[in-house]
C-alpha cells in the first residue's frame, strides 16, 4: 500500500461522535487520508446536546501538537472548537510556522446551541487566527459574529465574506445554505480575485449536526491530497450534500450525517 497523505485536526472532542475531531477523523479517512487529532477541549455531550465544556490546558494542547509535527508532518490542517483566547493565541503562534495550509472552522456554537468560544475567543480569532488561514469557513452567524455585521441574507454574506479577507484571511467560505433560495444551499466563497456561489441541492434534514466540521474536514482532506483550494472546495460541497442526503438518523436529537458517504476518487 502506498503512504497515504496525512491531514491534522485541532479541535474538542464530541463523545457522541457526530462533531468534533471524531468527524473529521471519519472524514479524513472516508477520503483515503491519514488523520491526526489534537484535542482542544472536551465536551460531555450528544444528540440531545451540550452539557458541559472543559478546555485543555494550553501546555497539553502544545506539546500534542509539537510532538505530532516533529513525527507525522501533515500536508493540510484545520482547526475547530479551540475554546479560550489564550489557546487560540498559542495556536496561531505555532501556525505562522505550518508549511502546509491551514483551514480555520471558528466554532462559537454548538448545533444545540451551547457557547463554544466566549466573546474575547471570538476577538482573537478575528485578530490573530485569521491572517494565518488559508481558508476560513464561518457559518452565517459565525461570520456575522466575527464582523460585528448582520448577515441575513447571501448578499450579506457575501459581504461579510469581503469583511474577512480584510481582516486578513486569505480566502472565506461563508456557509450560508439557511440563506438560500428554495430547494438551494449556497456557500459564498470570496478570495483576493473574485466572489463566486457555490451551489447545491437541499437536502431536507434534521439530522445536521457535525455537518460544519465534516465539510471543513472534507476540503482539508481534498488539500492534502494536492487539490487546489477551488476545486478541493467543490469536491467536499459534493462529499457533505451526500452526506446529509443518507444521514442515518441515529439518537434522540439531532442526528449526526452519514460519515460512510462515498468520497469521489482522489486525483
Amino acid at each position: 500500500m502506498s503512504r497515504p497523505p496525512i491531514a491534522l485536526t485541532i479541535a474538542g472532542s464530541d463523545p457522541s461522535g457526530g462533531a468534533g475531531v471524531q468527524a473529521d477523523l471519519k472524514t479524513f479517512h472516508q477520503h483515503g487520508v491519514y488523520g491526526m487529532a489534537v484535542i482542544t477541549l472536551l465536551t460531555a455531550q450528544s444528540t440531545r446536546g451540550v452539557t458541559r465544556v472543559a478546555p485543555c490546558a494550553i501546555d497539553l494542547v502544545l506539546e500534542q501538537l509539537a510532538v505530532v509535527l516533529a513525527d507525522l508532518p501533515p500536508a493540510a490542517a484545520k482547526t475547530g472548537a479551540l475554546g479560550t483566547p489564550e489557546l487560540i493565541e498559542a495556536i496561531a503562534d505555532r501556525a505562522r510556522d505550518f508549511a502546509f495550509p491551514l483551514v480555520v472552522d471558528p466554532v462559537l456554537i454548538s448545533k444545540h446551541g451551547a457557547p463554544l468560544a466566549t466573546v474575547d475567543a471570538q476577538h482573537a480569532i478575528a485578530r490573530v487566527l485569521l491572517p494565518v488561514a488559508a481558508l476560513v469557513t464561518p457559518n452565517a452567524h459565525e461570520a456575522a459574529a466575527l464582523t460585528g455585521r448582520e448577515v441575513r441574507t447571501l448578499a450579506e454574506a457575501a459581504d461579510a465574506a469581503r469583511a474577512l479577507l480584510d481582516r486578513g484571511a486569505r480566502a472565506v467560505l461563508v456557509k450560508a445554505a439557511g440563506l438560500s433560495p428554495p430547494g438551494r444551499a449556497v456557500d459564498i466563497l470570496a478570495t483576493a480575485t473574485a466572489v463566486e456561489e457555490i451551489a447545491s441541492e437541499h437536502i431536507a434534514t434534521t439530522h445536521t449536526h457535525g455537518t460544519g466540521c465534516t465539510f471543513s474536514a472534507a476540503i482539508v482532506a481534498r488539500l492534502a491530497q494536492g487539490l487546489a483550494l477551488g476545486p478541493a472546495i467543490h469536491a467536499a460541497k459534493r462529499f457533505i450534500t451526500h452526506a446529509l442526503r443518507g444521514a442515518p438518523g441515529l439518537g434522540h436529537g439531532i442526528g449526526p450525517v452519514d460519515h460512510f458517504a462515498s468520497a469521489p476518487p482522489p486525483p
